[in-house]
């Protein structure tokens, strides 16, 4: 870290932690004076035809390269060849499964864009920040794609777990690898800021439902839902007799 210039200290310490502070302290602060903005501000009653496939498979997507990262980046190069898988088999494996997934992240994002953007009842419930949030995963979408798809599966390939994993690790023991991650291409380093962004806007969010997931949903009593058709009431002591019009005489 000596030989780093002042920018790269913001980039690649600073900002890291910044916005782990920001994250932290924001979600504090909204979930202790905004408990009632706690919500993904659905837009299923504007729209539900889009929302219903679209929905799905971002979010199938974004687990699959969350699980992706987790284990290219928090787990170390050495011990993956410890348990005796080479070098290009877990490229060819991290690389075909990051496709599939890109696939699908961009799939998703493309339909509840489009209906955010192009349907008036979705666009009016939309404000800056969330325009902000989208364009920013559109920055971190498309920065992941494509060294995954047109460097890792189509091309020659890059290492990333020499230089962008040593240092993303050395931010949680205090120790980032500054010059590592100074040398990835320029698209990990575009992809790594705007992640550190992301997390900066968060809680400002309507990201923040991702944290409401209902587990209690698990173990809840089931909801008996019964069927039956709709029969006219009966006026007490009038048996057989219809309902009568108001200001009907007896």
């Amino acid at each position: 870290m000596t030989n780093a210039s002042g920018w790269q200290i913001f980039l690649w310490v600073g900002l890291p932690y910044l916005a782990l502070g920001i994250f932290v302290v924001g979600h504090i602060w909204r979930w202790r004076y905004d408990q009632f903005g706690w919500t993904s501000r659905s837009t299923q009653l504007q729209e539900r035809r889009l929302l219903k496939w679209g929905s799905p498979i971002f979010h199938y997507g974004t687990f699959a390269a969350i699980m992706g990262h987790v284990i290219g980046i928090l787990i170390p190069e050495r011990w993956t060849k410890a348990i005796g898988i080479p070098e290009h088999v877990y490229r060819w494996f991290s690389a075909t499964a990051g496709t599939v997934a890109a696939v699908l992240i961009l799939g998703g994002v493309v339909v509840l864009a489009s209906r955010r953007l192009f349907i008036a009842r979705v666009r009016a419930t939309t404000d800056a920040v969330d325009y902000f949030a989208l364009i920013l995963l559109l920055v971190v979408i498309l920065t992941g794609v494509v060294p995954t798809v047109f460097v890792n599966l189509l091309g020659g390939g890059y290492d990333y777990r020499l230089t962008v994993a040593p240092w993303f690790r050395g931010l949680f023991s205090g120790q980032p690898d500054v010059a590592a991650i100074s040398s990835a291409p320029i698209v990990y380093q575009v992809h790594a800021v705007a992640s550190w962004v992301i997390w900066a806007v968060w809680p400002f969010t309507r990201l923040v439902h991702a944290w409401s997931y209902p587990l209690w949903y698990l173990w809840r009593p089931f909801i008996i839902y019964r069927s039956r058709v709709a029969t006219a009431p009966i006026e007490p002591g009038t048996a057989g007799r219809r309902w009568r019009r108001i200001g009907a005489g007896y």
